[in-house]
């Protein structure tokens, strides 16, 4: 009988011990009220579509005027077009394509980037709006920035363009057109579209813009430049985004002539129908 209160002791310490070790099996919570992280979701893209394939033979013979005239193996060498090289196909390809005509000599390329992100508190849409951003940014365009308060830098240039408004309106309403004594040429019946004998620069008919309704985000860069001495060279580059892609189109006119000025506009809106075309494959 002297035994049995300490045989109680031990079986109350034994089943003290074993509820204790129930309850952390079970997932008691040791650190009640600590905050349950969920990772980022993923992008809707897991892979990217074969660029050479990306456009159809009948936009390709449309955006490169000369390609449908030649022989059957040359024309199918244009429109089967040059891969990019890349080494993870998953996560960035490209083609390009380019085609001699008498007049004019006009290249397209494509380019695909998958973004993901390796921050499970960052979404491979977040990480993929980031990249585009600083495109977005490269081109002088910032819609998608957070406008912050200007430094003092910015302060004192916006007080000496208000101070030289103040002084001289003539000097700033010819800040703002360009010019406030147009030469004969431009006054004269100049157009503006682009076309030969155009007297306003291309930047002024056909600027580089944010665009709507183009996957999640889109703008437009107009680049015209003089390559050299004997010809102008016009480039158009469309990048959007949609979800966790980020899709870059160029497509550029060298003419054979220097008296020859390319079609800006026509540039532009083509680019921009193709840039759609591929918005609308994506999400299928």
């Amino acid at each position: 009988m002297a035994y049995v209160p300490g045989v109680a002791l031990l079986a109350a310490l034994v089943v003290g011990c074993s509820a204790g070790a129930d309850g952390n099996a079970n997932g008691a919570d040791s650190k009640a009220g600590s905050p349950t992280v969920s990772p980022a979701p993923p992008g809707k893209y897991l892979t990217l579509p074969a660029p050479c394939r990306a456009v159809p033979r009948s936009t390709l013979k449309d955006l490169l005027p000369g390609a449908a005239e030649l022989p059957g193996d040359q024309q199918d060498k244009v429109l089967r077009g040059s891969a990019a090289v890349t080494y993870d196909t998953d996560r960035k390809v490209g083609c390009s394509w380019k085609s001699d005509a008498p007049s004019a000599t006009r290249s397209l390329s494509i380019d695909f980037e998958r973004v993901v992100s390796y921050d499970p508190a960052v979404s491979d849409d977040d990480r993929a709006d980031t990249v585009y951003a600083k495109k977005e940014k490269a081109a002088g365009l910032s819609s998608s920035a957070t406008p912050g308060p200007p430094d003092e830098k910015d302060k004192k240039s916006e007080e000496s363009e208000e101070s030289a408004k103040a002084k001289d309106p003539a000097d700033a309403d010819a800040d703002a057109t360009g010019s406030a004594d147009p030469s004969p040429s431009e006054s004269s019946g100049g157009s503006t579209d682009g076309t030969p004998g155009s007297s306003s620069s291309p930047e002024e008919a056909l600027p580089s813009r944010i665009l709507d309704n183009l996957g999640d985000a889109a703008f437009l860069q107009d680049l015209p430049k003089k390559a050299d001495s004997t010809a102008q060279h016009h480039t158009v580059s469309v990048v959007f985004r949609t979800s966790n892609v980020v899709v870059t189109v160029r497509y550029a006119e060298q003419p054979a002539l220097i008296t020859q000025v390319p079609d800006g506009r026509e540039l532009q809106e083509k680019a921009q129908e193709l840039a759609r075309k591929l918005a609308e494959t994506l999400s299928e």
